[in-house]
């Protein structure tokens, strides 16, 4: 059997292949883990229709908070706080 110095240790070549075969198991197992890999980050199209759908909310909130029935239960709220007896 062959043997091959590795650092302090002796290692066979069989034992060599062995060990290597099982850190790249153990390097596929971790980068599997964390997620990494094809699908790490959102594409261009998938911002596009983030910033999009963001947009779309904000424009029904201002629709909203800009009612007459909104902007009157503020108003009311604010004048009361204003005129509230310290």
């Amino acid at each position: 059997m062959r043997e091959t110095k590795v650092g302090e240790a002796v290692m066979t070549v069989s034992a060599m292949s062995w060990w290597s075969n099982f850190r790249s198991w153990q390097e596929r197992r971790v980068r599997a883990r964390s997620g990494a890999g094809a699908e790490a980050g959102m594409s261009t199209a998938e911002y596009a229709i983030g910033t999009l759908a963001a947009c779309a909310l904000a424009a029904v909130l201002y629709k909203v908070v800009t009612s007459g029935a909104v902007t009157a239960a503020l108003q009311g709220l604010i004048e009361k706080a204003l005129h509230a007896p310290f």
